[in-house]
């Protein structure tokens, strides 16, 4: 029965992120159909890396909570990170481009944002690998009750 509740519970909260996860999407987009006017500011190696991995990070996420498997849903938590450090690389390189020649701001600034809605995607996803641990073994591990390793 506590079960039952908790995945509905956790079910709706997910359809949130699902649906916020799309928001991020269409934004991503329209920044991206503005950069296609311009020339490239770099090349975007690390903006395919992020989406490839938050992409990745929401297939598993998704995948965990169908088929129960904690196992999943902790790798998704953990992978977290690279997509932090993608995105700080990111803001890094292009404070140093916007510093360098005033005139390539709007163009980086579309990129930061283009980054920022992709660790926001993986932040969501981890949200939702966090919900599958809840659902099936009914312990809390956001907001730093992350435990570093699945004790199973």
């Amino acid at each position: 029965m506590a079960r039952d509740l908790r995945f509905i519970v956790k079910s709706v909260k997910i359809i949130a992120s699902l649906e916020r996860i799309g928001d991020h999407a269409v934004n991503i987009c329209e920044r991206a159909l503005e950069l296609n006017k311009e020339p490239p500011l770099k090349p975007y190696i690390d903006i395919p890396r992020m989406a490839s991995a938050a992409q990745m990070m929401l297939k598993e996420a998704l995948d965990a909570f169908i088929h129960e498997d904690t196992d999943l849903a902790f790798n998704v938590c953990h992978n977290d990170q690279i997509i932090d450090d993608l995105d700080d690389q990111i803001l890094r390189e292009l404070l140093t481009f916007m510093m360098e020649d005033p005139h390539a701001i709007t163009r980086a600034v579309r990129i930061i944002q283009i980054s920022k809605n992709l660790e926001r995607i993986g932040d969501l996803a981890t949200n939702i690998a966090e919900s599958v641990i809840y659902v099936i073994d009914a312990r809390d591990i956001r907001h730093g009750g992350y435990i570093k390793e699945n004790p199973k």
